[in-house]
C-alpha cells in the first residue's frame, strides 16, 4: 500500500489575514468556499497545484488564545479503493477508535483520530470533481463498484458535478 501526503486543514481565527498571508506570500490561491454546514463555520480552500483542488484548507473556527489547537487533520491519499478499506477494518480493531466514513464527492474517505487526538483522512480519489465542502457518510462495506454508483447517485444532481477530466477551471475565486 502507497500512502501519499495530500493535504493539511487548519483551524483559523483571523480567517481573512490568513488567506491574504498564504496568498500574497506563498502563492496559493483559492479553489473553493462556503460553509462547512448550514450556519456553520466558512472553509476555504487553497492550492498552488492545478493537479490538487486543494493543499491546504482554512476553518474560520478559533475563537480564543486558549482554544484548541490550529491543525484539524492531515489527509492523505490512497492510490486504491480497498486500502481505504483495509485501513478502516485495521482502526475498527484499534481499542477506542471511532472511524467515520464520510464523502465528499469527489472522494470516499474516512476520518479518525491518531492516539493523541490529531485528525487524520485517508482518501481515494473518485473520477468526479464536485465544488467543495460537501459530505455525507457512506457505507464503507460497498465493493468499489457499489461505492461509485453511490457517490453517483448521491453527488449527480449538484450542478458542478463533473467527470474530472472535464474539470478545466480547477481555481474559482469565490
Amino acid at each position: 500500500m502507497k500512502v501519499k501526503w495530500s493535504h493539511a486543514v487548519i483551524n483559523v481565527r483571523n480567517l481573512e489575514k490568513m488567506l491574504d498571508f498564504y496568498r500574497q506570500v506563498l502563492g496559493f490561491v483559492i479553489s473553493d468556499r462556503g460553509p462547512i454546514v448550514p450556519g456553520g463555520p466558512e472553509i476555504v480552500f487553497l492550492s498552488t497545484d492545478a493537479d490538487e483542488h486543494h493543499q491546504l484548507a482554512m476553518v474560520a473556527s478559533r475563537n480564543d488564545e486558549a482554544g484548541g489547537g490550529a491543525l484539524n487533520h492531515f489527509a492523505f491519499r490512497l492510490a486504491e479503493f480497498e486500502d481505504v478499506q483495509a485501513i478502516h477494518h485495521r482502526l475498527m480493531a484499534w481499542e477506542g477508535s471511532k472511524p467515520f466514513p464520510l464523502s465528499h464527492g469527489n472522494a470516499l474517505s474516512v476520518y479518525f483520530a491518531d492516539p493523541e487526538g490529531n485528525g487524520v483522512e485517508v482518501f481515494w480519489d473518485t473520477p468526479w470533481h464536485v465544488a467543495q465542502p460537501h459530505g455525507k457518510p457512506w457505507d464503507i462495506d460497498l465493493d468499489r463498484a457499489g461505492a461509485l454508483a453511490w457517490v453517483e447517485e448521491t453527488f449527480s444532481t449538484d450542478p458542478t458535478f463533473i467527470r474530472r477530466e472535464s474539470a478545466t477551471d480547477a481555481y474559482v475565486n469565490r
